[in-house]
């Protein structure tokens, strides 16, 4: 596994985000062992995952137990710390979330993580969808994450300001008026165009939102299904829809924001729209005080393109954790069905199990105007079929696409050929 730990160290590099870091938050020291010693577990997280939701009911019922937790800012700094960690050989916590779209490069110094199988997860297979639990397994048939969520997506929306721009508001109005089943991308961009002209504000944050959108809804996405093979340049499906978001930011659509920090944005009502997989929820909701219910955004059981899954986290147990059956006891417990229908409640991500889909299935969101959201992920997630991802896949969403279209969006380039070139060089760079 040798030549695969020095790529992750080169993709640090790469994306130049971290430097090479050997402390980190593992177990605490306390000796080895089951029973009722006292053990300290660490588990690092991402963003507004919801499982925090579960921690004290945990330790409530396994007083032994105490969990320490870090909850870093998003998916890439998760990456970044975990490849560093990976990179260094310590530092790993008991347990680490790894997100869908660096699985692949996880899976390449799978030993890293403990086989699951060897902790039972095999006596619960079924719970989970069956594309899930496989995207967990490595190519040896080690199972090295324990399925968390899936991000089927639907379209939080405005609905105060596109009724004061006047379209329709009501979530069934609007998604029809978006095209409904049949709801297309060229379509999205004329209903942005009306939202622009009536109202003279933009109607998206920023294009990188969509862009992964479409790209999660192709058949094969950044590789190929074989996992490793670019599936980039000489893409003209890819490089079609990457133009007419060059040209829809051209005709003012996009706020020319960042993608992600931008809740005081959100609430000074400078966009209307977001892409909302299942966690971004939890996103748009944490921009807001606690109890808002006032925000005027709403959740409507539309995309444009069609069905498709952006993210979804797994649990891995670090190889190096001094306590790795508790640790994995843990894992699994917070994958459990329960628990992700606790992490759904609080914070937006749908559960990956069928127990955990029917539990919400009830579920309304008193912020996004009382929206069914069980009912509309459940929805949503029909014909999500997983895309392939391969190990650079992240990096290139946040370090090849998302610098291109920010410089897009603040004008810097203007021409679509211009820049899917300057995407091209960026990828070259990352792994040429």
């Amino acid at each position: 596994m040798t030549s695969s730990r020095s790529r992750i160290a080169a993709s640090i590099a790469g994306a130049a985000a971290l430097a090479l870091i050997a402390t980190g938050c593992s177990s605490s020291g306390e000796a080895a062992g089951g029973g009722d010693e006292n053990i300290t577990l660490s588990i690092t997280t991402f963003g507004t995952m919801g499982v925090d939701a579960n921690y004290e009911k945990y330790m409530e019922e396994n007083p032994n137990i105490t969990i320490e937790a870090t909850n870093l800012e998003g998916g890439g700094a998760a990456r970044d710390d975990a490849y560093a960690k990976i990179a260094a050989g310590t530092g790993l916590s008991d347990i680490v979330a790894i997100e869908e779209g660096w699985l692949g490069t996880i899976a390449e110094v799978s030993d890293s993580f403990v086989d699951l199988r060897d902790y039972g997860i095999e006596d619960a297979k079924d719970t989970w969808l069956e594309w899930k639990y496989d995207q967990g397994t490595d190519a040896e048939g080690r199972v090295i994450g324990a399925g968390l969520d899936i991000g089927p997506q639907g379209l939080c929306y405005r609905g105060d300001l596109f009724e004061a721009a006047g379209l329709p508001s009501e979530r069934a109005e609007v998604a029809a008026y978006f095209g409904g089943e049949d709801a297309t991308w060229d379509r999205f961009f004329e209903v942005g165009k009306e939202y622009v002209d009536a109202s003279g504000k933009a109607f998206y944050h920023s294009p990188r939102f969509f862009w992964n959108s479409f790209v999660n809804q192709q058949e094969e996405g950044y590789y190929k299904k074989d996992g490793e093979t670019l599936n980039i340049e000489g893409n003209d499906v890819l490089k079609a829809q990457f133009e007419k978001i060059v040209e829809a930011e051209q005709s003012g659509l996009g706020a020319g924001l960042p993608g992600w920090d931008v809740g005081p944005e959100a609430k000074e009502d400078k966009f209307a729209v977001y892409m909302c997989p299942s966690w971004m929820l939890g996103i748009v909701q944490g921009y807001y005080d606690e109890g808002t219910t006032d925000s005027g955004w709403d959740f409507a059981d539309v995309l444009p393109g069609g069905a498709a899954n952006w993210g979804g986290a797994f649990l891995g147990v670090s190889e190096s954790s001094e306590h790795k059956e508790e640790a994995a006891k843990l894992a699994l417990w917070l994958a459990a069905p329960e628990q992700q229908a606790a992490s759904f409640e609080l914070a937006g991500p749908f559960p990956s199990t069928v127990e955990g889909q029917e539990l919400v299935a009830d579920t309304t969101s008193a912020f996004f105007n009382e929206a069914p959201v069980g009912e509309i992920f459940a929805a949503r997630s029909e014909g999500v079929i997983a895309q392939v991802k391969g190990p650079e896949d992240s990096n290139i969403q946040d370090n090849v696409f998302g610098p291109v279209f920010d410089r897009v969006s603040q004008g810097e380039i203007t021409s679509g050929d211009e820049a899917w070139d300057e995407a091209l060089v960026l990828l070259d760079q990352l792994v040429g």
